[in-house]
């Protein structure tokens, strides 16, 4: 009705002449030009039989719509199995983030919640734009959260595919998808060049830009941008050719002063979106991870030649649980399958010595690297490549990459362009090698180059590897990257500083490469690389005081805190598992009364995340006093079955209980 009101009599004229519902548009037309009450009855007919099946490009040229169309179905291509993204068509609807979105990093997200979501509501994909109920609206800014890795890209794609081929949103005209890493590129836009100069085809964006052709504007990666949105001190623009900063653009365009009819799809991992104020957004939605049967069909379908590795992948991936866990993420899975792929393929052809089952994240990666610097990819032939010419060419282009993971994570910069590459000494030519096609994902933009690593882990990973190698030899704070600081001798020094850092950081962002980096000092690490990536036994002294270092990372009488949690996960990478396995048979046992101190505590926390003795139930009977309780509770929130019976719990403790259960993270089903 919208698009009709606006049509001029010569317009209507052609309307009724071309429209294949020509007597219900004719009845519409007359209805709106005050032609009488007698065309009500049709118009009614009209809206209940054909309400978003009208083909009305009308205000649009149709060789433009056509062209777009066009377009975008030539830019999804193939490579969208129909299987593997069955998952993505139901989406999680969820009221807004929780505490540890908005505060902890992807990885520890999946970990502490076991990659169980704490919704039930879902929302197919066709009515992800649609009103939930009949009274309601269509929302205007929608805005999809996922852990790096999950498929937000791959979701935009799908969608796009499906809307161009005409089977979901046909009240849609213009779907517009772009991508925050290729609005890096500019400095200044406004709403009509943003349009014009992504969609060139697009020659007169006027009816999107005055609202006269529902419109959906996609936006891809919000954490990829490189300019956080700033909603409180964003200069307003309502001139949709005036040009302004792109940061300014996008915070414009999501509180409505521009593009004010457009609907708007915002892609984002989640501690990114919490820069949209929560009363902008009318619809949030999360992407789930994959389920058992939906994990094996994904395994099957990266080895379709060999079932047998599948199985035993799946079989190892299943045999750990914390694997198994972070193995919900595609992204991860991936990683993870072809690692203990290239481990069991080579196992049998190495003596017992030189093998090392991969139980460990980091030993997962070293695998992965290690696969990735002999050639011995999955998808071609063995390759007879000696490990010292393997080293000896790669080492070099690691250490670059290294580099720039590493100031990179600083920064919170996930994508780099070709200027970067430069500034760090990255021989543009050796992008192309196989190692790094294996570690690298290129996109060609319309103005540029991007290039980001294939998973935020590998960035993590190879900052890990670069942070390890430079400490040897830095006499600066390496976190400085001026050099510019007080003199930082001997790489204990170095571990030390990078472990205060990451404990210091509110935003949990270098969580995960400390735990690479303790997992570099293990000696399982070591044999895995020695040769390639690390000097064998090297830092062998050095280990058992950088265990003493994360150790005093538990010694707090404070609340137990993920940060704790994380310090445990970097003794267990460092494979010292001394505490965890003492308190872990004391749950057995269900003797752990009297023996939780602070340490220990930390350890309980750790293992109710990863251990078996708490997959069904977490038995916690006749063991807790108020103040342990008190510390374990933040942690206590995301055990699903538990047991505090025969605690001699008071009032204090059932209030702190009480106040537990009505947080929104909270995932206790039941409580004894």
């Amino acid at each position: 009705l919208r698009r009709l009101e606006l049509l001029t009599a010569e317009e209507a004229a052609q309307v009724r002449a071309a429209s294949p519902l020509a007597e219900q548009v004719r009845a519409v037309v007359d209805v709106l030009a005050g032609k009488g009450s007698h065309a009500s009855q049709s118009l009614q007919s009209f809206i209940e039989t054909s309400n978003s099946q009208l083909p009305v490009p009308f205000l649009c040229a149709e060789p433009m719509v056509q062209k777009h169309l066009e377009s975008l179905q030539s830019s999804c291509g193939n490579g969208l199995e129909a299987g593997a993204l069955r998952r993505l068509t139901n989406l999680l609807l969820v009221e807004g983030l929780t505490d540890i979105q908005q505060k902890e990093h992807d990885i520890v997200q999946v970990e502490t919640t076991k990659g169980l979501p704490n919704v039930s509501k879902s929302i197919p994909l066709e009515k992800l734009f649609l009103p939930l109920s009949k009274v309601s609206i269509p929302p205007r800014i929608s805005v999809t959260i996922g852990v790096a890795g999950i498929g937000k890209s791959t979701l935009v794609k799908l969608f796009v595919c499906t809307w161009a081929k005409g089977e979901i949103g046909r009240d849609i005209v213009f779907v517009l998808p772009l991508t925050f890493r290729e609005l890096n590129t500019y400095e200044k836009l406004s709403a009509e060049r943003l349009i014009c100069s992504a969609f060139p085809h697009i020659t007169e964006p006027g009816c999107i830009l005055a609202g006269a052709a529902r419109t959906l504007l996609i936006l891809d990666g919000l954490d990829e941008f490189k300019t956080p949105l700033d909603f409180s001190n964003a200069v307003v623009c309502t001139d949709p050719k005036k040009e302004i900063q792109v940061d300014n653009l996008i915070t414009n365009i999501i509180r409505g002063n521009l593009l004010q009819e457009a609907s708007v799809w915002v892609t984002s991992r989640p501690a990114a979106a919490r820069q949209i104020p929560s009363g902008l957004v009318d619809r949030m939605t999360e992407i789930r991870g994959f389920g058992a049967v939906e994990m094996k069909d994904f395994l099957d379908q990266m080895f379709l030649d060999d079932r047998d590795l599948s199985s035993q992948v799946l079989q190892h991936i299943r045999a750990n649980r914390s694997l198994c866990v972070l193995c919900t993420i595609p992204g991860l899975c991936w990683i993870s399958g072809s690692s203990i792929a290239y481990y069991l393929k080579n196992s049998t052809d190495q003596s017992q010595e030189a093998t090392v089952v991969p139980r460990t994240l980091s030993e997962i990666y070293s695998y992965y690297f290690k696969m990735a610097l002999s050639g011995d990819w999955l998808e071609k032939p063995r390759e007879s490549l000696r490990i010292e010419q393997a080293a000896n060419t790669s080492r070099k282009l690691v250490g670059s990459l290294g580099r720039l993971a590493f100031y990179g994570l600083l920064r919170k910069k996930h994508v780099f362009y070709e200027q970067d590459m430069k500034s760090y000494g990255i021989d543009l030519s050796l992008l192309h090698s196989s190692l790094s096609t294996r570690l690298l994902l290129k996109e060609e933009l319309q103005t540029s180059t991007a290039y980001c690593f294939s998973h935020l882990t590998i960035q993590e990973f190879l900052a890990a590897l670069y942070y390890h190698t430079a400490a040897k030899r830095a006499i600066f704070d390496l976190f400085t990257e001026s050099g510019m600081s007080w003199p930082k001798l001997g790489f204990l020094t170095h571990f030390r500083s990078a472990v205060q850092r990451a404990l210091q950081a509110e935003d949990r962002q270098l969580d995960i490469f400390v735990r690479f980096l303790s997992g570099l000092l293990s000696p399982q690490v070591n044999g895995l690389l020695a040769g390639w990536l690390l000097v064998k036994d090297e830092h062998g002294g050095v280990r058992d005081q950088a265990i003493g270092v994360l150790q005093r990372c538990l010694s707090s009488d404070h609340a137990v805190s993920s940060r704790a949690v994380n310090a445990m996960r970097c003794l267990h990478e460092i494979r010292h598992t001394d505490v965890a396995r003492a308190v872990e048979e004391a749950m057995r046992s269900e003797s752990l009364a009297g023996m939780l101190s602070p340490m220990n505590c930390s350890a309980l926390a750790y293992l109710l995340q990863v251990s078996d003795v708490c997959l069904e139930e977490t038995n916690l009977s006749n063991c807790l006093t108020y103040n342990v309780c008190k510390s374990l509770l933040s942690q206590l929130l995301f055990c699903h079955n538990l047991r505090l019976d025969n605690n001699q719990f008071k009032d204090d403790v059932m209030e702190l209980l009480g106040s537990v259960l009505s947080v929104k993270d909270c995932q206790i089903q039941r409580l004894r």
